[in-house]
């Protein structure tokens, strides 16, 4: 009994060593456009090849991907792009070219 009590606890340690401490959620980062829209952004990733964004108080996420800007980081997924210009950007729908916001920046 003994023994089956001593190889049970150690399948317990030795499953908790081998569990990844989760890294804290990164938090969000909020502009206001100049047309009053809000967006709620955060890298998705350490290489910053991805964005999470979110529009307004919306809980949708988008996953945007790093696009070959002309200048700053442009990210889309086909229907939402980001143009982040460092402490700036602006944000619109990419299928339609309808501008959301420019000029977004933290109020």
């Amino acid at each position: 009994m003994k023994g089956l009590l001593a190889l049970a606890t150690l399948m317990l340690l030795s499953g908790c060593a081998s569990m990844k401490a989760s890294e804290p959620a990164a938090p969000w980062t909020h502009w206001v456009c100049d047309s009053k829209a809000e967006i709620f952004w955060k890298y998705a990733d350490a290489a910053k090849k991805e964005v999470d964004v979110r529009l307004n108080q919306s809980e949708q996420v988008f996953r945007l991907q790093a696009s070959p800007g002309a200048s700053g980081s442009l990210y889309s997924n086909g229907v939402l792009a980001f143009d982040n210009k460092g402490s700036e950007g602006l944000v619109y729908w990419d299928a339609t070219n309808d501008l959301i916001g420019r000029g977004c920046k933290a109020p």
